[in-house]
């Protein structure tokens, strides 16, 4: 059933929106700085498995891109990246790896690898987050917890909720999920960056 809502969700977007946004991000991404439309990064999924998370470039192109995530003020996020990073319009490349099947609509975020693998040594469990496929969005990112993760409990916060959703999930909990994100990426962009 969530697979089907995946896909029905997914192809509508791209039908109705997605094939001339998609057009227009990637015309302004090349008007602004060289490099690729996309950007591309190993992340953990499913029972650990390794997938190519797709993005659209918000960075000019750097060697720093898999091992550290932007901050605030990021010298390496371009004008262009930082409208599409607030408005989250980024992610949006990632209905591709949920069409291709390597990513849900709503599920616990995938991290990059190094990130990953820290978080695992410093919270038990922390794997279990695995156990179903990562999303492009998920409780966690819908409550609020976006961005970076300056706060040492941050990450602990992000984790608890990764697991109340793994362990309680529905079609009306990923539905909520889609609605209360929408209200996040429009109101809530002080972590967006």
């Amino acid at each position: 059933m969530k697979r089907l809502i995946d896909l029905f969700l997914c192809t509508l977007f791209m039908l109705v929106i997605g094939w001339w946004l998609f057009l227009i991000v990637a015309l302004l991404i090349k008007l602004d700085s060289k490099g690729p439309v996309f950007f591309k990064q190993e992340r953990e999924g499913i029972n650990d498995s390794r997938f190519n998370c797709y993005k659209f470039r918000s960075m000019r192109v750097n060697d720093e891109a898999d091992r550290k995530m932007a901050t605030k003020d990021d010298p390496r996020i371009t004008k262009v990246g930082r409208v599409l990073r607030k408005t989250s319009i980024d992610e949006l490349p990632q209905i591709l790896n949920v069409i291709y099947g390597n990513m849900a609509i709503v599920g616990p975020r995938p991290h990059i690898v190094v990130q990953n693998r820290e978080y695992a040594e410093q919270i038990d469990g922390y794997r279990n987050r695995h156990l179903v496929k990562p999303g492009i969005t998920g409780l966690a990112q819908a409550k609020g917890y976006r961005g970076g993760t300056q706060l040492p409990n941050s990450i602990y916060f992000r984790y608890k909720l990764d697991m109340y959703y793994v362990k309680n999930w529905s079609v009306v909990m990923d539905l909520r999920i889609i609605a209360m994100t929408i209200k996040s990426v429009l109101t809530d962009t002080e972590n967006a960056y």
